[in-house]
């Protein structure tokens, strides 16, 4: 991991690396996007903040159903295949997003099954695009590639809730047109590409073979104590699932805020990001992941607490550095651990942890918060984050005694 290849932005000197970050760029933006629409325009038409905790699962129970079989598809059909068409029906979602909003409809479940139907997009290119990294790069180039990759989505996580919010002064359907748009575009930059994909397996898809990744994570603790507690931790400190809810009755500022707001973490994640790929962890992984973990627990209690829109920037920009920190270790544990054979089913299992942590921390924070109301919903949510990593780090001591990434040396 001390190459020259990890220093800097080296990987995009690989062209079909730099053409699936163009599409993941512009991809999560649009996705960025189109959340920030929905979620304002959902509260806008309920006030409810346990809608806003449907928005997370209804994309997540299609997710976590299909994706297991997701990451075996990854594992048997072409890869670039795959992501290509989930752009496709992407796409095919912000249109109806669209349709829906010009139709005038005061219903939410069209905007529920849109939703659904992106969740299961999303349960085929998250693990398919986390195996096809290995087939992008060489295999020196890697580490540095997961930190340029790590970089280019923050941006878009910066980019895309910030424009967002913008455009919905004009209404929420001139930015589901504007992520369709992008959406076509990612479509386009993938088709570009030229994937080095090792053979396709061809062994019979059974049970056996679908829950092999399970099997695989199960057996190794540092993997699995890595994405557990990154599952346990985002679960309870999904505090950015009630940001409309916070930008409208607590911090009282309108879709712009909201997008500043929603931009925060990303901005933290992608200083922290830009910093890995220049200076690349190589000591002390374990701890740093604790760490991450830990600080992300305190910002969420500070974000809970605060009444002041730039403190609650503040609280937001390191909470999604110190969360960045917990991503990078994962991705490089997971994929540098796992054989190309079932890397697909591996990265599946792996997208189901963050899916879960996402999405049913949403669901999680959304429920919390219309039992107990928003500030203590958010700040029992970061206590209870604290309290997982000091667990995790009982339970799982070779991830918190692991000095150094496998291969390193």
């Amino acid at each position: 991991m001390t190459s020259s290849a990890l220093n800097g932005f080296g990987a995009l000197r690989h062209r079909n690396f730099a053409f699936y970050l163009s599409a993941r760029l512009l991809g999560t933006i649009a996705v960025q996007m189109q959340n920030v629409a929905v979620g304002w325009q959902v509260y806008a038409m309920t006030g409810n903040a346990l809608d806003l905790g449907l928005i997370g699962l209804a994309q997540f129970a299609p997710f976590v159903a299909l994706v297991l079989v997701a990451g075996q598809a990854a594992d048997h059909f072409n890869r670039r295949a795959i992501i290509i068409v989930c752009h496709g029906v992407e796409l095919l979602c912000a249109l109806i997003l669209l349709l829906f909003t010009l139709g005038g409809f005061q219903v939410l479940w069209p905007v529920f099954a849109a939703l659904a139907l992106f969740g299961a997009a999303r349960a085929f290119r998250m693990p398919t695009s986390q195996a096809i990294l290995m087939n992008l790069v060489p295999l020196e180039s890697f580490g540095n590639a997961v930190a340029v990759s790590s970089s280019g989505f923050q941006v878009a996580v910066i980019v895309g809730p910030t424009v967002g919010g913008l455009l919905y002064l004009f209404g929420p359907a001139v930015v589901y047109g504007a992520a369709a748009t992008l959406f076509l575009l990612a479509m386009l930059l993938m088709s570009s590409t030229r994937v080095e994909q090792p053979a396709i397996h061809k062994e019979t898809p059974n049970w056996n073979t679908l829950l092999e990744g399970l099997r695989f994570v199960w057996l190794r603790p540092i993997v699995l104590g890595a994405i557990s507690l990154d599952l346990f931790a985002v679960l309870f400190g999904g505090a950015t699932a009630l940001l409309p809810a916070y930008a409208s009755d607590v911090l009282q500022v309108g879709p712009h805020g909201l997008g500043l707001l929603r931009t925060a973490p990303g901005a933290g994640a992608a200083l922290m990001s830009i910093l890995l790929a220049f200076k690349p962890m190589s000591r002390r992984v374990g701890y740093w992941m604790f760490g991450g973990v830990a600080l992300f627990g305190l910002t969420t209690i500070v974000f809970g607490l605060s009444q002041s829109f730039w403190l609650s920037l503040f609280a937001l920009f390191v909470l999604g550095a110190s969360d960045m920190i917990s991503v990078y270790i994962r991705h490089l544990l997971v994929q540098l651990e796992t054989p190309d054979a079932i890397r697909g089913r591996v990265s599946a299992v792996n997208a189901v942890f963050i899916g879960a942590s996402n999405e049913l921390g949403e669901f999680e924070s959304g429920l919390t918060a219309a039992w107990l109301g928003l500030v203590p919903a958010v700040v029992a949510g970061g206590v209870a984050t604290l309290a997982v990593t000091a667990i995790w780090m009982w339970r799982f001591p070779v991830l918190r005694r692991m000095d150094r990434f496998p291969g390193s040396g």
